[in-house]
């Protein structure tokens, strides 16, 4: 693994995650904690002179489950944010409507010519997003506090 895993502590536990992807299995690693984050379409944003793309988000809190003395339905605000990105392209999102709310199920990577290929975002309903990357440059960092869950996501295989 490449990446970073961080944590800030609150109180003598731990609160805040961080995470940095730097190769392809660390980006499974941040799609896994990503998995089922909820968003609205105005809280995507690319900035192609930065080459930043930046997703503001909910996300479950799948690491705290089963902890003792923890909450089990927790979510999180969370920012993800890809560095060295070329291009942005979305299918099935609508960038008219801004409070539509998205679903994350994933985060994949597809190399191209080495270390460069494309990063894409898997939405419930069918909606994808595709990054072309220079690299995997990725971080998850969440903000605040947590807060109880409605409930937990479930997945009909």
């Amino acid at each position: 693994m490449g990446g970073l895993l961080l944590s800030l502590e609150h109180g003598g536990r731990m609160d805040a995650l961080k995470l940095v992807a730097l190769d392809r299995e660390d980006l499974q690693i941040v799609s896994a904690h990503v998995q089922d984050a909820v968003m609205k379409v105005g809280d995507l944003h690319y900035t192609p002179r930065e080459k930043r793309f930046v997703l503001a988000m909910n996300r479950y809190a799948w690491e705290d489950r089963g902890r003792l003395f923890r909450r089990k339905r927790e979510r999180r605000n969370a920012v993800l944010h890809f560095d060295r990105v070329l291009a942005a392209r979305t299918h099935g999102i609508d960038p008219t409507r801004p409070d539509e709310v998205l679903s994350l199920l994933a985060v994949t990577f597809a190399p191209g010519d080495a270390p460069a290929g494309v990063i894409e975002l898997v939405f419930s309903g069918g909606g994808t997003i595709r990054l072309d990357v220079e690299c995997i440059e990725a971080r998850l960092s969440d903000l605040g506090a947590a807060w109880q869950a409605s409930s937990t996501p479930i997945h009909k295989i």
